[in-house]
């Protein structure tokens, strides 16, 4: 969804909102490593966003806009519980028990810009353009950083599997 130049309606980021509320918070606890934070941060995101609504150019879709926003607020909310708590535990993010593989350890362990590339692409669904904007990354750079990120995960799930 482009909108024009004058900025994102109230309406535009209601609907962006409440079709893509989940993915927002999966991502969002990917990041922060709490549920209830990464549900905090998604509403601060959205506040912020229908704040900031002028600002939007419409230079690209509203949603990757938003999901910068999401994802800012989400490093945000992690950084201070970081500050506070120290090291955070990995979270499971998609809701789903039983991992006989490992593999939520595996992406739990990856490095931050890995991790959050592959929640954007596989999680939102979004492409590598978006995911560039949304990570401020060259659209190259994502393809690179989501290409390292399945040879480390396939090292270990062929290492798992030995």
């Amino acid at each position: 969804m482009v909108v024009k130049a004058e900025g994102a309606r109230v309406e535009e980021l209601e609907a962006v909102y409440r079709s893509g509320f989940e993915s927002f918070v999966r991502v969002a606890t990917v990041i922060t490593h709490d549920a209830e934070a990464a549900r905090d941060a998604v509403q601060a995101a959205f506040v912020a966003a229908i704040r900031g609504r002028g600002g939007y150019r419409g230079e690209s879709a509203l949603e990757g806009w938003v999901w910068r926003i999401v994802v800012n607020e989400a490093r945000r909310a992690a950084r201070t519980r970081l500050d506070a708590d120290g090291l955070p535990e990995a979270v499971a993010a998609n809701g789903h028990s039983g991992d006989d593989l490992g593999v939520r350890r595996y992406v739990a362990a990856l490095p931050q810009r890995q991790r959050e590339a592959v929640f954007l692409r596989y999680f939102a669904d979004l492409d590598y353009r978006t995911i560039a904007r949304v990570l401020d990354l060259e659209p190259g750079t994502v393809s690179a950083t989501l290409s390292a990120a399945h040879q480390t995960l396939r090292k270990r799930l062929e290492a798992t599997a030995r």
